[in-house]
């Protein structure tokens, strides 16, 4: 009884490392997916981006509105600072805290 017992355990043993070289390709695998997807999605961003700043340049009604957007969607102060745009001021801290 004791031999089926250890040939059990053994092989339990062994399809739990199985399992758990499995589960680590997996999450491999989808570290790599995800990887590509943000590769692509920059990609889309960056070529969408060229696009609208290209569009600006040759459009004298929308280049303002493009400027009014950005104003309103940049919040980081190096991203302004690439457009032109002054920093947001800082929020004003209250006295009481």
């Amino acid at each position: 009884m004791q031999r089926g017992f250890r040939m059990a355990h053994a092989k339990l043993k062994l399809l739990i490392e199985k399992r758990d070289a499995v589960n680590a390709r997996i999450k491999m695998e989808q570290g790599k997916l995800r990887a590509v997807e943000r590769r692509s999605d920059t990609r889309r961003k960056v070529l969408a981006g060229a696009t609208v700043l290209e569009w600006a340049k040759r459009d004298n009604e929308f280049s303002p509105r493009l400027m009014a957007e950005l104003k309103a969607f940049l919040v980081r102060d190096d991203d302004r600072a690439l457009f032109g745009l002054p920093p947001l001021p800082k929020p004003k801290e209250h006295a009481g805290n």
